[in-house]
């Protein structure tokens, strides 16, 4: 258990709680909210009204299989979210072997294009009903994350139903009222009477009149955690349950303090201290205690009812009940201020030796040891960006400040290769500049060789002062980074993409192809992507199809086994794949291919210069060779934007005003096909799936409701639409959406 803490967290996640015991039975409720036959269940209600508790009852009376995902404040990351959605709906299902990898991947709105449609799709398909159950959906506060689950929320198929509890109001219960497709319960549904109060009572057993019960149910207004308190308190001493004032607006925690008075000193302590903690097991108390014996005592705390509740069925993970942790958080910052910081570096370090080194970060970052949570950070970032986490990295750069990125000049490397990856062009410019005028003389702990290493590769590929630069600075790299390094790879792809610049292609072709072999080895995807592309390509400008075809075949196996569909690094591939397939005879191929290369190609920005480039010309090729001069000539004005922020591309240039003159020329025939879609309309399509506004749309893109407008005018005209609903059947047709 202790060397595993992540694997025996998810498993605790993905279970069904056992229902707290001596819990009032919410099985009316339940058979109400289940007979109205509607989709959506939302249960909204402050802290202490048993929504888990009904949840639990719920999931273990249901004739259904229930998939069940209790939400914390780290799964407030849309690729998290629907890996956690999609990992609880295989554990009830069969057939479904790729749905979990297929929520990975993802960058950006891509989550949001691909993998939530294709997540809908599952459960509407779904061969038999079922029930999803998010516990504390309040955890999400990211609007992706509701953008993701309003588009799986629309594939839950009549005869299943998703349940949802939350302290605050869903947002997506409004568009769900007025479609009748949702059955709300909220505190006063959950609000118990005397009755409740007189259950209660007796699991403590605490004789409690009927007189009794109905006035403590009046003062504590049904609220089921100020009951429970309220027995507890009865059963360790006073008999005063019933004079306890309802409108005492610090009921709660005059509540918490009294059930503590009879507990001694070290096990108040214990529970202070150990609030720190989103989940506790026995060895983690241990080192955060300083002490021994934190597993039996954690078993006592269970039995005596401490608002302590169990995660798995061995026992081994717990957690606070959330509004009892809120209070000894409290209380620990009242009495004992000075430990908080050293706690959660305790916690940091018991995380990190037992190998959850992002859960130890998150510790980190609660405290001022920022220059340790930097190195960390920088282990674990590429990482996170090839899970397609990036809402996850964006958190960790902002909560340890600019300043801390810009003292540690390796993770603002890191900072800069995935916003120039994922298309944020500001961002990418702005680190670039901090890493131009950085120094840093020790080894960087992400394993390259040194930070001048990192830089250079950086540096080359956003290529700002030219192909002789990128040359330079690629070969830093390439001189440092030994065999046996992680980058080593990397930097030789770097050097090749510059030697292409410079017009050396035999250079690039060896380059590109030890790449690639290092690449094998070091599974590093990316390089070996763009390596294997890059080969085909030059393969098929000499003609030599067969090996192009090789290349292709093991750059398009790559994406497809690391769920690389919208990744910048990955155009190319498919840009090679539709001019081989066009080379074939087989149109069909050659249109998809295309599809995927235009659906993916916003991420490829003027920061990513040479492959930019590079794609939009191959595919203005391979339209012209189908007879669509009209997207030939769009991509064009692609190339000519690139080129106004990065002109010195060397020989990439001379091709590109080549192709210009041969399509000048006439020589090909116009075709019928329309316009393809911008990048910028590619990046709004997703949001149409959703319920919100434009001018919603606009705040989420960063732009105004009139440029949404225009652009939603335009996608409707090239698609050759007239609605939301419709753009969206079409563009998943054809590709542009889901799978």
């Amino acid at each position: 258990m202790t060397a595993q803490p992540d694997r025996s967290l998810l498993e605790a996640k993905l279970a069904i709680p056992k229902p707290h015991r001596g819990g009032v039975s919410r099985a009316q409720l339940i058979e109400v909210a289940r007979g109205s036959e509607r989709r959506v269940v939302g249960i909204s209600a402050p802290a202490g009204y048993g929504k888990s508790t009904f949840l639990a009852q719920w999931a273990r009376s249901d004739d259904r299989p229930v998939a069940w995902v209790s939400l914390d404040r780290l799964d407030d990351d849309p690729a998290v979210l629907l890996t956690l959605l999609a990992m609880a709906y295989t554990r009830i299902t069969s057939g479904n072997t790729d749905l979990v990898a297929d929520m990975g991947g993802g960058l950006g709105v891509s989550v949001l294009g691909r993998a939530a449609p294709r997540l809908a799709t599952a459960f509407n398909t779904s061969p038999s009903p079922f029930v999803l159950m998010l516990d504390d959906l309040h955890e999400l506060r990211s609007p992706d994350c509701h953008d993701v689950l309003g588009v799986v929320i629309a594939g839950i198929p009549q005869g299943s139903q998703l349940v949802a509890a939350s302290r605050s109001e869903q947002p997506h219960m409004p568009q769900l009222r007025v479609t009748g497709d949702t059955w709300e319960i909220g505190a006063d549904d959950l609000a118990l009477d005397a009755t409740g109060a007189e259950q209660i009572f007796s699991t403590e057993h605490v004789d409690l009149t009927r007189e009794q019960a109905t006035a403590v149910t009046d003062r504590t207004e049904g609220w089921p955690a100020g009951l429970y308190l309220a027995a507890l308190i009865a059963r360790h001493g006073d008999g005063a349950a019933s004079t306890i004032a309802g409108d005492d607006r610090y009921l709660a925690d005059y509540l918490y303090r009294a059930s503590l008075m009879h507990l001694s000193e070290d096990t108040k302590r214990f529970l202070r201290r150990t609030a720190v903690l989103d989940q506790l097991c026995g060895p983690l108390c241990d080192a955060l205690l300083g002490g021994a014996g934190a597993s039996a005592q954690l078993r006592d705390l269970e039995a005596s009812n401490m608002f302590l509740i169990p995660l798995d069925r061995r026992r081994g993970w717990y957690r606070y009940h959330a509004l009892f942790r809120e209070f000894l958080l409290a209380e620990l910052d009242r009495v004992e201020p000075d430990v908080v910081m050293k706690l959660h570096l305790r916690a940091a370090d018991w995380y990190e030796s037992n190998g959850s080194a992002v859960t130890a970060l998150e510790h980190l970052l609660h405290t001022t040891e920022r220059d340790r949570s930097v190195r960390l950070m920088n282990q674990l970032t590429l990482a996170a960006y090839e899970s397609g986490q990036i809402s996850t990295v964006q958190r960790w750069l902002s909560t340890v400040g600019d300043a801390a990125v810009e003292a540690y000049p390796p993770l603002a490397v890191q900072a800069g290769w995935i916003a120039a990856l994922s298309g944020r062009t500001a961002d990418a410019q702005r680190w670039g500049a901090v890493i131009d005028r950085a120094s840093y003389a020790l080894t960087p702990e992400d394993g390259s060789a040194s930070f001048e290493s990192g830089r250079g590769m950086l540096r080359s590929i956003m290529c700002p002062a030219g192909p002789e630069q990128a040359m330079t600075d690629a070969t830093i790299a390439v001189m440092e980074e030994p065999p046996w390094s992680p980058w080593r790879d990397q930097a030789l792809c770097m050097s090749a993409e510059a030697h292409l610049l410079l017009g050396e292609v035999e250079e690039a072709v060896a380059q590109f192809s030890e790449s690639a072999a290092v690449a094998a080895v070091t599974g590093n995807t990316d390089a070996t992507v763009v390596s294997e592309s890059e080969l085909a390509v030059i393969a098929m400008d000499g003609g030599r199809w067969a090996e192009a075809a090789s290349h292709e075949e093991h750059a398009l196996d790559v994406i497809e086994e690391a769920r690389m569909h919208d990744y910048a690094t990955s155009v190319l591939a498919f840009a090679g794949a539709a001019r081989l397939a066009v080379h074939r005879g087989e149109p069909e191929e050659a249109n998809r291919r295309l599809t995927q290369a235009m659906r993916a190609r916003p991420s490829l920005t003027f920061v990513l210069p040479s492959l930019a480039t590079r794609v939009r010309l191959q595919l203005a090729k391979v339209y012209l060779a189908m007879a669509d001069a009209s997207t030939a000539r769009h991509l064009l004005r692609e190339i000519d934007d690139i080129l106004l922020q990065r002109p010195a591309l060397g020989a990439l240039v001379e091709e590109v005003s080549e192709f210009r003159e041969f399509l000048s020329s006439g020589a090909q025939a116009e075709g019928t096909v329309g316009p393809p879609l911008t990048s910028a309309e590619l990046r709004l399509l997703p949001y149409l799936q959703t319920h919100l506004t434009l001018r919603e749309i606009g705040e989420r893109l960063f732009v105004s409701r009139n440029t949404v407008n225009s652009e939603v005018s335009s996608i409707y005209r090239k698609l050759g639409v007239s609605s939301r609903s419709a753009a969206v059947t079409v563009a998943t047709t054809i590709g542009l959406l889901g799978g």
